[in-house]
C-alpha cells in the first residue's frame, strides 16, 4: 500500500510509519517541519502543513491507498484558553481540512483510519464502557465529539472510515509511561489521587497493530476502542510499574498536586479514569499481544 499518515513525527506516528516501511508499504507523512523529519526518517516522503490554517497539499495524496490521521496538540498539559482552542481545532479544523483535500481529489484514497481517544467517555467510575457507552461531560469530551464528527465527513466521500478510541499508550520514549518514569525510579512514585480511578492502557506494539489491522481489514469500520482487555486501577498500575523498575511505590500524590502542576481544570481529569474495553476489536478478531500489565511493562522496560 502506500499511505499517508498525519502526525507522522509524533510518538504513534513514527512508530507507525516504521512498522509501514519494514512491511514493505510506502509511506507519505505530513508535519509542520518536514527538515527535522527528514532527518529523523528519510525513508518516509515528507510534506509540510499547518493542520489548522491549511488544507494539505494535492500532491501528498497521489496515488495513495489509505490515510491514516494522528494530528492532534497533545493534551497532557495545563489547560489554559489559548491551550485548550490549539487542543480543539488541531483536531477539529485539521481534521476538516484534511478531509476538505480529501474531497478536491480526482482519485480518493479507499480508507481513513483516524485517531480519537477514550476522552469520549468522560469520568465513569468503575463502569465497564465499550463503544455503545454515550459521550460524557468535559472539555476532553466535547474535544472528541467535535474531532470525530469531522472524521465522519469522510463517510460521505465514500470512504471506509475507522474511528480509533485510543487509551493511555505506553511507551518509555514518550506520553503517559514516559513522565512516570523518573519519579518511580527515583523510589519517589506511587498512585495518583488515591489510585482508585481506572487507567486504561495498550502497549506501542498494540496501539500500532490495531491500526495497521483497520487499515487492512475491509471489514473494520465504525468506532474502535484501542486499549487493552484488561484495564487496571491507577494504584494496580503504580504497583506494576515499581515491580518492573524493581522499585518501592508506596508514595502517593495527592489531587492537589495534579492541580499545581496541571491546573485545576485537567486535574480534575487526572483525578478520574474510564474503565474502557475493546469489544468490537476483540469482535471482529484482533488478537492482542499484551493483555496483562505486568507484561507490558516488563516488555517495555
Amino acid at each position: 500500500m502506500k499511505v499517508l499518515v498525519t502526525g507522522a513525527s509524533g510518538l504513534i506516528g513514527s512508530a507507525l510509519c516504521d512498522s509501514l516501511l519494514v512491511r514493505g508499504d510506502s509511506v507519505v507523512g505530513l508535519t509542520r517541519d518536514p527538515e527535522r523529519a527528514r532527518g529523523t526518517n528519510p525513508s518516509v516522503v515528507w510534506h509540510a502543513w499547518e493542520p489548522t490554517l491549511e488544507r494539505p497539499p494535492a500532491e501528498a495524496f497521489d496515488a495513495v491507498d489509505g490515510v491514516v490521521n494522528l494530528v492532534g496538540e497533545k493534551i497532557n498539559q495545563r489547560w489554559t484558553d489559548e491551550a485548550k482552542k490549539r487542543i480543539l481545532e488541531s483536531r477539529r479544523t485539521g481534521t476538516r481540512n484534511l478531509i476538505g483535500a480529501i474531497a478536491g481529489l480526482q482519485s480518493k484514497p479507499r480508507v481513513l483510519i483516524s485517531q480519537s481517544a477514550i476522552g469520549f467517555y468522560g469520568d465513569r467510575g468503575d463502569a465497564i464502557v465499550d463503544e455503545s457507552a454515550q459521550p460524557g461531560e468535559g472539555f476532553d469530551a466535547d474535544v472528541v465529539r467535535e474531532w470525530e464528527s469531522a472524521a465522519g465527513e469522510a463517510e460521505d466521500l465514500g470512504l471506509r472510515l475507522a474511528i480509533v478510541r485510543t487509551g493511555h499508550v505506553l511507551d518509555p520514549g514518550g506520553g503517559f509511561l514516559a513522565k512516570l518514569l523518573q519519579p518511580f525510579k527515583l523510589g519517589v512514585g506511587g498512585p495518583l489521587a488515591g489510585g482508585r480511578q481506572y487507567v486504561s492502557w495498550i502497549h506501542i506494539d498494540d496501539e500500532i497493530g490495531i491500526l495497521l489491522w483497520a487499515l487492512d481489514n475491509e471489514t473494520v469500520s465504525g468506532v474502535i476502542n484501542s486499549t487493552a482487555p484488561k484495564p487496571v486501577t491507577n494504584r494496580e498500575f503504580s504497583k506494576a510499574l515499581g515491580h518492573a523498575l524493581g522499585r518501592p511505590a508506596a508514595m502517593p500524590v495527592p489531587g492537589l498536586a495534579l492541580d499545581l502542576m496541571y491546573g485545576s481544570e485537567f486535574g480534575t481529569v487526572l483525578r478520574g479514569g474510564q474503565r474502557v474495553v475493546p469489544r468490537r476489536a476483540t469482535d471482529l478478531g484482533y488478537e492482542f499481544r499484551f493483555t496483562e500489565i505486568d507484561e507490558a511493562l516488563g516488555d517495555l522496560l
